[in-house]
């Protein structure tokens, strides 16, 4: 019987190891996977290679797993903001590398990642320092960069409601970069706020199949959220 449900957090990411390249979905902080990085915190894997959106906000999140010293490398598209004060050390220490990838590209690398594409070309970054180094060619009198799939050990997403067969759904903007990335890894661990029956999910509106997720974890909402989803509904 296939059932991807685990007990804890802690069990979903048991086998992260050190050196691994980490898809960790979010915009910001909505859809961030807040407890599986809390897990990865606490499980100590190091040497990490972080995708996603941005850098990390204030403390906690991501920048918490960057100040805990376990990321070597991050690749995302809005790496500064207002609260962005963690990276900032880091990067400008030397301690933590990046790779500044435009948002629509670092979406499509890791699409094509899932769809098994093993390069592209690209109109974005053209002409600019981000593609230095890079394969460029003109089709039909339009320049172009070559650009390469992001794949994934392991990717970290938040969904709402999930079944055993690993099957999700998300909530809203919450679903972001949650899809894409879960085709790109090889290992996807999702939280949910809601288990149901097999059957108990719209076929029609399931967005990522189960055959793309290795396990769910239920986690309550918080207070906040709570909150939220009941003045939405």
């Amino acid at each position: 019987m296939i059932n991807k449900i685990a007990d804890s957090i802690a069990e979903a990411l048991a086998g992260i190891r050190d050196g691994s390249t980490v898809l960790i979905g979010g915009f910001g902080t909505s859809g961030i996977p807040g407890e599986l990085i809390d897990g990865l915190i606490a499980h100590g894997a190091r040497d990490l290679t972080v995708v996603n959106n941005n850098a990390g906000n204030g403390d906690t999140g991501l920048a918490a797993l960057l100040k805990a010293g376990q990321v070597r490398k991050i690749i995302c598209s809005f790496p500064r903001q207002a609260d962005s004060w963690v990276f900032d050390e880091l990067y400008r220490s030397g301690k933590l590398e990046l790779e500044l990838v435009p948002q629509g590209n670092l979406a499509e690398r890791m699409r094509a990642a899932g769809a098994g594409i093993g390069a592209f070309f690209c109109p974005t970054a053209y002409g600019t320092d981000l593609a230095q180094g890079k394969e460029t060619r003109e089709i039909n009198g339009r320049h172009y960069v070559l650009e390469y799939p992001i794949h994934g050990d392991v990717a970290l997403i938040k969904a709402e409601r999930g079944d055993r067969w690993g099957n999700l759904t998300y909530r809203k903007s919450a679903r972001n970069f949650g899809p894409v990335m879960a085709t790109a890894a090889r290992r996807t661990i999702a939280t949910v706020h809601e288990i149901v029956e097999l059957g108990g999910l719209d076929p029609e509106a399931i967005v990522t199949p189960g055959i793309h997720v290795s396990q769910i974890v239920r986690i309550e909402r918080t207070a906040t959220q709570a909150a939220g989803f009941k003045k939405a509904a």
